[in-house]
């Protein structure tokens, strides 16, 4: 038998098994996208990445979060995020196609050092509740399911409660109800805008960036999200 058919006869041979693992991954990634519109997120991959990265460092594990619904959470954060992340939040349908083309445009020009994203909040939080961080091409075809799903099955609301109670806001600190209380020592749901942009500032950079000791740049993002929270106005779900 030729190499050849040797890897013709695999292929039929694993066929079935292939089939039968994409029916299972179907049907098992709508089902659990249709739960969790319903029920608080337990926990994501990212929060176990991290326990095992604070093991490997001889640190003790710190996993600190408290699901809050998003009305019991100030109406100021989910504008400081949208005012950060993503402020076409509200209308687009999980991808803001115009940010897509300007990044797409800067990461092309050599001279670039830094990688431009332009990850919408569905993608976020689709990314963090559903997959593992990184940036290859199988995660990105994955994070793009993931947020049709999301999209198709959960509300606007649903999708911003989700994301402010699994984000990473600090080492060991997720959710806003978690960061408030240790960077403000007050509950999410007594946020004021300033307090809120502060939240906002270190979403990029959680381990790195800490409102309490604010650098330059992030003083200056502050203020930035600060305008665009005046700009937005309000919510209008």
């Amino acid at each position: 038998m030729s190499f050849k058919e040797k890897v013709i006869q695999i292929v039929r041979t694993l066929w079935p098994y292939a089939k039968k693992a994409v029916y299972v991954f179907f049907i098992g990634s709508i089902l659990s996208v249709i739960v969790f519109r319903f029920v608080p997120i337990p926990f994501t991959p990212l929060m176990l990445i991290r326990v095992v990265e604070q093991w490997a460092d001889g640190k003790p594990a710190r996993l600190v979060k408290d699901w809050e619904s998003l009305d019991e959470l100030s109406k100021n954060i989910p504008l400081a995020v949208m005012a950060s992340e993503d402020q076409k939040f509200i209308t687009h349908w999980g991808f803001d196609t115009e940010a897509i083309a300007k990044a797409y445009k800067n990461n092309q020009r050599k001279r670039k050092k830094t990688i431009r994203g332009a990850s919408t909040i569905s993608q976020q939080v689709a990314k963090n509740v559903f997959l593992w961080p990184g940036r290859s091409y199988v995660r990105k075809a994955f994070e793009v399911y993931f947020t049709v799903l999301i999209e198709l099955f959960w509300s606007k609301e649903r999708i911003m409660e989700v994301y402010l109670n699994v984000a990473e806001m600090g080492d060991g600190y997720y959710g806003a109800e978690a960061a408030s209380r240790k960077y403000f020592r007050c509950s999410a749901s007594k946020l004021n805008k300033d307090q809120a942009a502060w939240l906002a500032c270190i979403l990029p950079n959680p381990r790195k960036y800490s409102p309490t000791r604010p650098s330059a740049y992030l003083q200056q993002r502050h203020a930035w999200i600060v305008r665009n929270m005046e700009n937005l106005g309000k919510v209008e779900w």
